[in-house]
């Protein structure tokens, strides 16, 4: 069995935002397919569960101000719960005022 280092985790909350950036960017097509290549064991699509929840409650409170978006804070819930290090993203923004519980910092790729 494959070692979580070694996938990919999505949150389940980017995918309706990838299918659609897909399918605005290239077609409807490109688009299912990138939904079925995050279906193989290179990928882990991960849920939130109730705690997690409860926790981007709590981070979106604590950054009001910031404003951080949905699927950002599930990320970043995630990464704490995973013990996840480094995130893809495209909005360096909400990532860089972020401070994980876990670790100081996440490296955000790419």
């Amino acid at each position: 069995m494959r070692e979580l280092r070694d996938v990919r985790v999505i949150a389940a909350p980017v995918l309706p935002e990838l299918f659609y950036m897909t399918m605005e960017r290239l077609n409807y097509e490109a688009a299912v397919k990138a939904f079925n290549l995050l279906q193989s064991s290179a990928f882990k699509i991960e849920s939130l569960t109730t705690d997690d929840m409860a926790r981007m409650e709590a981070i979106m409170t604590q950054y009001h101000d910031n404003e951080f978006d949905f699927v950002d804070v599930s990320i970043m819930v995630l990464a704490e719960r995973l013990n996840i290090a480094e995130v893809y993203t495209f909005d360096r923004r909400d990532f860089t005022a972020f401070r994980p519980r876990h670790r100081d910092y996440l490296r955000l790729l790419p």
